[in-house]
C-alpha cells in the first residue's frame, strides 16, 4: 500500500534517544508511516556498535541491531552541548509532533531538554520519556538498563530461578522491546488527547514499571503477602503436567495442562500409557501433585524414548496443550512466524528478512524496512526542511554544532 495511506503518515517524530527501548518505540511509529528523525551526538548512538562491543550479541557480517532499531529513520548529528546546536534543535521542535527522549532526568535538565524546557517552544508537542526507574523517587537518577531495571529490580529473574541455583541472565534487550510497546501506547494516547483538546503533553514509562507489569502474577501476589518458594527442578516439579521434558533427539517440550481432569487421559494415551489414569497415585489432581516426582520420572522416560517430531504429532493428535521450545536457529525456518507476519522481507540487501513489530491492523500493512541511516547522513537535508538556509547550515557546521 502507498505510504501516504499508513495510519501515522504525516506524523513527525524526533528520536533523541540511545540504545534500544526508546529507539525501538520510534521504529514502531516509523513502521506505521511516521517520519522519524534520529538525532545523535557526534559519536553516534552506541547501538551502532553494540554488536561488536557486547560479548552477549551474536556476531554477523551485517550490523543487524542497528538495522533493526533504526530502519526507515533519517539521521542528523547535533552536539547538544553547544548552544548553537540547541538553537537548531528548536527549529526541529517547532516542526515536530512527537519527541522521544531517554536521557536521565539530570542530563535532560543540564541540556535544557526537560518537558518544562521544551513546552514553550512547541506547546502541541508530545514529549515521550523513557527512564530506568521512573521520573520521581530516590532512584530517578540511576542509570537503568533492561537487565538491571526491568529484569533484576522487578523480581523477574528471581521468580524464574530453580531452587538452589543462581538467577538467570536475560538475553540482550528482551525487556527493552516489551517496554518500547508501552511507550508507543502512551504516545498514541497523547495523540488522541491532542486531537480532542489541541494540547501537547508529557507521557512516559519506565523499565522498572514494565518489568513489574510483566512479573504481574508474582509481584501482585507479593502485594497480597503471598509467596512461593523457588521453583523445584524438573525431576520433582510442582505439577508433572506443567513441566518440561527432553526428547530422544535432545529437544525440549513444555507441557501446560490447565484443565487436568479433561486433559490428563489424552496425555496419558499420547505417551502410550493410558493405564496411568487409573493408577491411584495419579488418578486425582491432589494425588498427582503429591506424587509429581514419580509421575515426572515416568513421563521423562516416555518422552526420552522418541523424537521431537514424533511428539509434535502425538501430542497434537490428542489435543494436548504443549509448547515447542524453539531455539534461535529455528526462527529462520519457522513457517508460522512468516505466516503471522512476525518475520518479513526487507529492502535491505544485506539483511533480506527482519522482525516486524507485533501490531497488526486490518486496514494497513507495515512499511517495508529500508536501511538504517549512516551517522549524520541527512543533517543538511533535515535542516533545510525546517527552514534553515545554506549560510545558516554552514555556520552550524563550522562550529561543530552540526555534522
Amino acid at each position: 500500500m502507498p505510504e501516504s495511506a499508513l495510519p501515522l503518515a504525516g506524523l513527525k517524530v524526533l528520536d533523541i534517544s540511545s540504545f534500544i527501548a526508546a529507539p525501538a518505540a520510534a521504529v514502531v511509529l516509523g513502521d506505521w508511516g511516521a517520519d522519524v528523525i534520529k538525532i545523535e551526538g557526534p559519536d553516534g548512538d552506541p547501538n551502532r556498535r553494540i554488536m561488536t562491543d557486547s560479548a552477549n550479541y551474536p556476531k554477523a557480517t551485517v550490523n543487524y541491531p542497528w538495522e533493526m532499531d533504526s530502519r526507515n529513520k533519517r539521521s542528523i548529528v547535533l552536539d547538544l552541548k553547544k548552544p548553537e546546536a540547541r538553537a537548531a534543535l528548536d527549529h526541529l521542535l517547532k516542526w515536530a509532533d512527537v519527541m522521544i527522549v531517554n536521557f536521565p532526568p539530570l542530563v535532560r535538565e543540564k541540556l535544557k531538554l526537560s518537558y518544562e524546557d521544551i513546552k514553550p517552544v512547541n506547546p502541541k508537542l508530545i514529549y515521550a520519556s523513557l527512564t530506568g526507574y521512573g521520573e520521581t523517587g530516590p532512584d530517578r537518577d540511576r542509570p537503568g538498563f533492561d537487565a538491571t531495571a526491568y529484569f533484576a529490580r522487578s523480581g523477574l529473574l528471581d521468580a524464574q530461578r530453580y531452587e538452589g541455583g543462581p538467577p538467570g541472565v536475560p538475553g540482550p534487550a528482551q525487556g527493552d522491546r516489551a517496554t518500547a510497546m508501552a511507550l508507543v501506547s502512551s504516545i498514541l494516547m497523547a495523540l488522541m488527547h491532542r486531537m480532542k483538546t489541541g494540547e501537547g503533553s508529557w507521557v512516559g514509562t519506565s523499565l522498572l514499571g514494565n518489568g513489574l507489569w510483566s512479573c504481574g502474577v508474582i509481584a501482585q501476589a507479593a502485594l497480597a503477602n503471598a509467596y512461593l518458594p523457588h521453583r523445584p527442578p524438573p525431576d520433582r516439579p510442582r505439577s508433572a503436567l506443567g513441566n518440561i521434558y527432553r526428547t530422544s533427539d535432545d529437544r525440549w517440550l513444555q507441557l501446560t495442562i490447565v484443565s487436568e481432569d479433561k486433559m490428563w487421559p489424552p496425555l496419558a494415551a499420547a505417551i502410550g500409557q493410558p493405564e496411568l489414569v487409573k493408577d491411584p497415585r495419579f488418578a486425582e489432581i491432589t494425588e498427582r501433585r503429591k506424587n509429581s516426582a514419580d509421575l515426572a520420572a515416568i513421563m521423562s522416560q516416555a518422552f526420552a524414548s522418541n523424537t521431537y517430531a514424533y511428539w509434535l504429532k502425538a501430542l497434537s493428535a490428542g489435543g494436548v496443550t504443549f509448547g515447542v521450545i524453539s531455539r534461535p536457529q529455528d526462527v529462520p525456518h519457522d513457517e508460522q512466524a512468516v505466516a503471522c507476519g512476525a518475520v518479513v522481507d526487507t529492502a535491505i540487501p544485506e539483511l533480506p528478512r527482519t522482525l516486524s513489530n507485533p501490531i497488526r491492523l486490518g486496514f494497513a500493512e507495515q512499511r517495508t524496512a529500508h536501511p538504517a541511516p549512516k551517522l549524520g547522513q541527512h543533517s543538511e537535508e533535515i535542516l533545510r526542511e525546517v527552514g534553515l538556509d545554506p549560510r545558516e547550515i554552514a555556520a552550524l557546521k563550522s562550529t561543530g554544532a552540526v555534522k
